[in-house]
């Protein structure tokens, strides 16, 4: 590790995901400190946390998933318009995301499928009575929801509707998931609901989010002097916990082996990264499936356990780790060696590639979904390769033609099953020759959308803590929605604005609910 200035400010960054980048970022263009002075410590041998993107042309590419973005992510915006653009310095990673996505603009002309064929999405189907569920919810209070579930919400005749199906797959909710998220998710996004049923208002990046937006991030934080601790585990924090304050005293840590400690002054910071959606992901192969992993191969949340035992301002981390069940889905990356699947995809939905979204299959058993990104995907992938992704939420359901369970089923068998939705099986042979289908299981992946009372996430800054704060997806922000890039950058925003920048206010959300004409607008797609 790089010597400590002991002359200034020091700031440690538990965590290497975009919360901690962010954070970062934010420490030296508002919190005055130097890049030297500040220490990343990453338990894996690449940053990025859930904004990945990895493998080669050879090997397979694979994307564990990705964050949908849009105009109103104003604290992701104000992040991307500080770092330059990895192609061309003179711009931006914003302005580079505005000229992509004035180039291709998102409109789905098929959304769902069933039997093969296109659904007509234009209604969403929602009765007098869903209407009236969705409003309620809306305007009741998070604390009276307390741990709702979403189906304690909604009538059975919900959950048929076009609408469940579009907002399940987009957003990968679950009937069971978190009925305050819910709410949530309607307020913040309501302004999409007229053009949701196509996509429309959803914005992507060039390429896959870590190429697009880790790596930019990454370099301009190590010209800043920024050091990164890769492959070191932090075990635990000593707080002072005595007094009316709280104040972090040390950190422990694994580096090569050999355990560490780093002793706190008065003048240095903490933000810990607490919980990882993607923590103990397990990828498979064309012939292998997944294995599934579980808490005790993540060292994110026992980590959160054993600072949580220190006081109960810290959270309940065993809301969210201990329901690996509910919280697991499955999802798939398919390296193609030319473009014959391709310019099917394109005939068949109507979109070239980028602009449609989500593809989801409604009679699947697995509730599969595919997407087709604008290619190449991957800085450096070759013309003649092209890469998608697919998702499916019941991993524990057996499939329709390949009559296993999704969590069994190895790359050519998730790759089989897709071919006989689209009804193509037929073209298995033409179409995917020499593909490599590489399956992801991922225990925690929708672990923040479980069922959660006031006090399970901890607040960013806890009453009292004088120099630490908690950031990434299960720390607590009030109105903001969990499962989203913007939710981390915000939690990144707030803590070092709260801790070191005072005078400074966190960029406000949008409160398209406050504007009548977006309220209208929303109202009349859900009659429709």
């Amino acid at each position: 590790m790089a010597d400590v200035q002991r002359n200034e400010s020091n700031a440690y960054l538990v965590g290497g995901g975009i919360a901690a980048l962010a954070s970062a970022h934010y420490l030296i263009r508002e919190g005055g400190l130097t890049g030297q002075n500040i220490h990343i410590f990453e338990q894996g041998s690449v940053t990025g946390g859930a904004l990945d993107g990895s493998g080669s042309p050879r090997d397979g590419y694979l994307i564990r998933g990705g964050r949908m973005i849009e105009v109103h992510f104003e604290c992701t915006w104000d992040l991307l318009s500080g770092i330059p653009s990895l192609d061309d310095p003179n711009r931006t990673v914003k302005d580079e995301c505005d000229e992509f996505n004035r180039r291709l603009v998102t409109e789905s002309h098929c959304r769902l499928l069933r039997d093969g064929e296109k659904v007509d999405v234009s209604s969403y189907g929602l009765s007098n009575q869903d209407s009236f569920d969705m409003l309620k919810l809306m305007f009741q209070s998070e604390e009276s929801l307390g741990g709702s579930r979403i189906v304690d919400c909604f009538a059975p005749a919900f959950f048929s509707t076009n609408f469940w199906l579009l907002w399940q797959t987009t957003f990968a909710f679950q009937t069971w998931s978190s009925a305050a998220e819910m709410r949530r998710y309607f307020i913040r996004f309501i302004h999409l609901l007229p053009g949701f049923n196509q996509l429309k208002g959803i914005l992507r990046t060039v390429y896959n989010q870590y190429d697009s937006v880790i790596l930019p991030i990454e370099r301009w934080l190590k010209d800043q002097g920024v050091n990164f601790l890769m492959q070191t585990r932090v075990t635990d924090i000593e707080f002072d916990l005595q007094s009316e304050h709280k104040t972090a005293t040390a950190i422990r840590y694994v580096n090569g082996g050999k355990e560490q400690r780093i002793e706190l002054d008065g003048s240095d910071y903490v933000f810990i990264t607490n919980g990882s959606m993607v923590d103990s992901s397990s990828t498979g192969s064309m012939t292998s499936a997944p294995a599934l992993g579980s808490k005790a191969d993540a060292g994110t949340w026992a980590l959160w356990e054993r600072i949580a035992e220190k006081s109960s301002d810290f959270g309940r981390p065993s809301t969210f780790c201990d329901h690996v069940d509910l919280s697991k889905w499955e999802s798939f990356t398919v390296t193609l060696k030319d473009a014959t699947f391709f310019d099917f995809m394109e005939k068949f939905t109507g979109n070239i590639a980028g602009t449609g979204g989500l593809v989801t299959f409604t009679d699947s058993n697995w509730l599969m979904s595919v997407v087709l990104a604008h290619q190449p995907h991957f800085r450096g992938q070759p013309a003649n390769v092209h890469v998608f992704w697919g998702y499916g939420l019941f991993p524990d359901k057996r499939g329709d033609r390949v009559r296993k369970k999704m969590s069994e089923c190895t790359g050519e068998e998730i790759v089989e099953e897709l071919c006989h939705h689209l009804k193509i099986t037929d073209k298995e042979g033409e179409y995917f020759t020499g593909a490599n289908c590489i399956p992801c299981m991922m225990p925690f992946i929708n672990s923040q959308f479980l069922p959660r009372k006031p006090g399970d996430r901890p607040q960013v800054v806890p009453d009292g803590a004088t120099n630490f704060a908690f950031v990434g997806q299960f720390a607590e922000l009030p109105d903001d929605c969990v499962f989203t890039v913007e939710y981390s950058v915000r939690t990144a925003q707030t803590a070092v604005y709260s801790l070191l920048a005072p005078d400074k206010e966190v960029t406000p959300i949008y409160q398209g609910h406050h504007d009548i004409h977006v309220l209208i607008d929303a109202l009349s797609a859900t009659r429709r």
